[in-house]
């Protein structure tokens, strides 16, 4: 569960400016994820979120963004004597299940449109510090590309109104990173994320209520965000992980502080 609380706007020039009214959020992604033998798994990530801008209105309830699908392969075990890590590859597609077209609202767009091809890399290892505590690093990469486009009519996500009717190719997108977990004993473990987000500009063609024609390139976007946690554990299978994620530098994307809590089972 997280909640996004905009503080202002990092531009081009990498410079702050105030935003005014803000979009706020409350999100809830839910990891399912299902072995199919000791070195593959598919997972389903599903969204559901509810947003508002003041002095503009509410999404009209809560809202089922694209469904994640992928699967997963370690082709790599770990080998801690050795310093070798676990390596995994994911590859999977996003479903446009999130709604983006012919919006009532302009807070219910919450989906691409498209289908996104989804691919990772990823690295875990696990190491024995002295006086037995454990720290676990993982390093990722991940690449996301639609593979079809958006067809576009009235209010949608793409910021177009009434009379609009056209197509959006989505931009590539995608974000590289690493996290550090630390335990101090076997309850309680302190996290801190670091991560580079970057995002093409979406493509829009079209023709507006007026006749006139419509052809441009949103401007690309990135930001660095690190995200501090601390995580309890009651048992082996049941734990729960508290923290806060921000920015810190960027260009083009909103400067967000987003408080986090989430629960972990396993069965």
């Amino acid at each position: 569960m997280a909640y996004s609380q905009p503080v202002g706007y990092l531009n081009n020039n990498n410079g702050m400016e105030s935003l005014h009214p803000r979009q706020k959020s409350v999100s809830n992604f839910t990891l399912y994820k299902y072995s199919i033998t000791d070195s593959i798994s598919i997972q389903l990530t599903p969204v559901i979120s509810y947003r508002w801008k003041k002095g503009d209105n509410t999404s009209s309830g809560l809202k089922f963004g694209d469904l994640p699908v992928d699967l997963m392969w370690r082709y790599v075990n770990a080998d801690p004597k050795r310093y070798i890590p676990a390596l995994s590859i994911f590859a999977g597609m996003a479903m446009p299940t999130g709604d983006y077209n012919r919006l009532g609202r302009a807070q219910d767009g919450v989906g691409a449109g498209a289908y996104t091809f989804r691919l990772a890399l990823t690295s875990q290892s696990t190491y024995t510090l002295p006086g037995q505590h454990e720290l676990r690093l993982r390093v990722w990469s991940t690449f996301r590309r639609a593979v079809t486009t958006a067809h576009l009519h009235d209010v949608t996500s793409y910021d177009t109104s009434n009379g609009f009717r056209g197509r959006a190719q989505p931009g590539m997108y995608g974000q590289s990173g690493f996290s550090l977990e630390y335990a101090v004993n076997q309850r309680w473990v302190l996290a801190m994320d670091l991560a580079r987000d970057w995002a093409n500009g979406a493509h829009v063609r079209g023709t507006t209520a007026t006749g006139q024609k419509v052809d441009t390139i949103a401007q690309s976007s990135g930001d660095w965000q690190i995200a501090p946690a601390v995580e309890y554990s009651w048992s082996p299978n049941f734990g729960v992980i508290a923290g806060v994620s921000t920015y810190f530098a960027g260009h083009n994307t909103n400067f967000d502080v987003s408080p986090q809590v989430a629960f972990n089972s396993v069965f």
